[in-house]
């Protein structure tokens, strides 16, 4: 019987039976969860998340409660106006000084996919521009974040856009967070937010 049980253990371990199951962290109902920071526009309308620029035009942060370390992420994104956004990760903010990375969410030719070092060393990788294809401007797209350790992979549309090894990203921890770039006129459109811890 000790046999039977080890056996089931060691497929369970090694098929991922009992692998921790991605989780929706956004309702559809409300901003339950999350947190606002600044004054830009972050409302839920048919179910959807949706982030539009304000009068003040500034930069606008919408947080998890709570904190994520090693985790795989995915959710849609569509671009209605600009687009300039982003997934920003083990990260913290003072006001709307937001401390982290980015995973960029932007317009065709701006590196969607790519990783940025919030007022830090800027960035430290971008796709390669032959991938920027893969981008569905003013349609739906399927975006994965992958961090374990000091390791970061991006998807777009199912497609990896970048790999990246740092070592000061393995010592980060911190909320995962919905941008609003500043400057006006953006609007982005959120769904099937889901989270799988590692």
């Amino acid at each position: 019987m000790k046999k039977i049980i080890f056996l089931v253990a060691a497929f369970a371990l090694t098929t991922g039976l009992f692998a921790q199951k991605a989780v929706s962290i956004f309702n559809g109902k409300d901003l339950t969860g999350w947190t606002i920071h600044g004054t830009e526009k972050w409302y839920v309308e048919n179910g959807l998340l949706i982030c539009e620029s304000g009068p003040d035009k500034a930069y606008g942060y919408l947080s998890t409660d709570k904190d994520y370390k090693n985790f795989d992420l995915t959710l849609q994104f569509q671009q209605d106006a600009d687009g300039n956004s982003g997934v920003f990760f083990r990260s913290s903010i003072e006001g709307v000084k937001i401390s982290g990375w980015q995973a960029e969410v932007a317009p065709p030719g701006h590196n969607t996919g790519g990783i940025y070092e919030s007022y830090g060393r800027g960035w430290l990788i971008k796709p390669a521009p032959e991938k920027d294809k893969y981008l569905r401007y003013g349609k739906w797209n399927t975006y994965r974040l992958r961090v374990v350790g000091d390791e970061v992979t991006t998807w777009l549309n199912g497609h990896e856009m970048i790999h990246l090894k740092d070592e000061k990203i393995g010592q980060g921890n911190g909320f995962i967070a919905l941008q609003i770039h500043d400057g006006g006129g953006i609007k982005v459109r959120w769904k099937n937010i889901k989270i799988k811890e590692l």
